[in-house]
């Protein structure tokens, strides 16, 4: 699998290059009020209103500044197996694609109850790298009043 690497607070995380859509420089967000600290807002991508995250307020490590090198990237997000939507995720030094099939070693995904985007951890290029599950990123409660749920079909 190819791999999109970044950085969150000094240390390497990953995700599916697949599900990237595009890589933004840093865009203005409307906040939306009573949302988690770690969705900053939502911005326009192509005429479409998309939800921003926050990957350091998400991680726990704190919010992310603002820098040359903090990227937008644009990512399909799924909710409840319905229609792809866009999510945006700020990280840092947005840096290279990589392949998980180039790992020295790896551990499996982590089962954290709290933390269920927290994916496999690879050992690449002498960094370790840890895979984010985008689809899990955010809470169901939180997802669904972001993007629209999808619409069950009845058979008559």
């Amino acid at each position: 699998m190819q791999l999109l690497t970044f950085t969150i607070a000094g240390e390497a995380y990953a995700i599916a290059s697949r599900r990237v859509v595009e890589v933004l420089p840093l865009v203005r967000v409307r906040p939306i009020p009573h949302t988690p600290d770690y969705v900053r807002g939502i911005f326009t991508y192509r005429g479409q209103l998309v939800p921003l995250v926050d990957l350091g307020l998400r991680l726990g490590t704190g919010p992310l500044a603002e820098r040359l090198s903090t990227r937008v990237v644009v990512c399909e997000f799924t909710i409840g197996g319905g229609e792809p939507q866009r999510l945006g995720i700020v990280a840092e030094n947005v840096i290279s694609i990589c392949s998980s099939e180039d790992a020295d070693a790896s551990l499996p995904s982590l089962e954290l109850p709290d933390a269920p985007f927290l994916g496999q951890v690879l050992r690449i290029g002498g960094r370790t790298v840890q895979v984010l599950t985008i689809d899990h990123l955010l809470p169901t409660d939180v997802a669904s009043g972001l993007f629209p749920l999808p619409t069950a079909t009845h058979e008559s």
